[in-house]
Formats: C-alpha cells, structure tokens, sequence
C-alpha cells in the first residue's frame, strides 16, 4: 500500500477543505441551520482560499447528514456525552469518524494527522491530545485491518 498521496489528490488543497470543514461544522453546531446554507457561506470563502471545494462539501454534507450514526459511534471512547466535548473537538471528532467512516480512500493516519494538526491550529490547548486518543482507539476498530498492516 502507497503512504504517498494519491494521484490527482493535492494534501495541500485536502487540508484547507478539512480546515474549511472544520469551520462550517462549526458554525452548524453554534447555530444549527440548513446544510445548503452553511456550505454557500463557507464555500463563497472555500474558493477564494484555493481548497478542495468537492471535499469540502462531502465532508460537511457527510457529517450533517450522519451525525447521529458518527455520535453514536464515537460515544464509546468519550469519557463524556459528545455535547460535553469542546465545540472545536466535537467538530473535528465528526469529521475525522465520517472520514474513518465513509472515505476509505483516505489513509487513517492521513486522517489522524489532519485532525491533529487542525485541532492544534483552532482547538483549546490541549484539545489535540484528547482528540488524539478518541481517535486512535477509533481507528483501531473502524480500520482494524489497515491499522494491522501499519503496525507489522
């Protein structure tokens, strides 16, 4: 298996999408909304930052549209509801497991790193850990075999 990018996958335009995404889930959370209406309000400001707008827009529909499924899903390595996590972390937490989830062409620790590294950027200070440890118990069932592999 290829650690690379894929062909024709720009990491750099994927990161701004995440980041975008991260943003949009956000404000849905804060304010709630129809999605058509939070993806035009971050997408207007997507295209002008030069991202993924195809990624954008499935990570932010995906995790709208299942946001109950990702809840439920992630709620057994929480040590709290998932209203209880931190708005930035319970944000990034849904779009990581809908990644996990439901983009396998993405490589877990492609999507584990992401989410690091966004969370550092807009999380509390010590958000990245928490999301760090969700995550990688996470990943270890979700993507059990790929996880294996990467483990020897």
């Amino acid at each position: 298996m290829s650690r690379g990018p894929r062909p024709g996958v720009d990491p750099v335009l994927r990161t701004r999408a995440r980041r975008r995404a991260l943003q949009a889930v956000y404000a849905w959370q804060v304010s709630g909304g129809e999605v058509r209406t939070v993806i035009a309000q971050f997408a207007h400001e997507q295209a002008h930052e030069v991202a993924d707008l195809e990624y954008f827009e499935d990570l932010v529909r995906g995790v709208l549209a299942h946001r109950a499924e990702l809840d439920a899903s992630l709620q057994p390595y929480l040590d709290r509801t998932i209203e209880e996590v931190d708005q930035i972390e319970r944000a990034m937490l849904r779009i990581a497991a809908y990644e996990l989830q439901h983009r396998i062409d993405v490589p877990y620790r492609v999507v584990i790193d992401e989410a690091l590294k966004t969370v550092k950027r807009f999380g509390s200070e010590h958000g990245h850990t928490y999301v760090n440890g969700v995550l990688d118990r996470a990943a270890a069932e979700w993507r059990a075999v790929e996880v294996r592999a990467a483990r020897g």
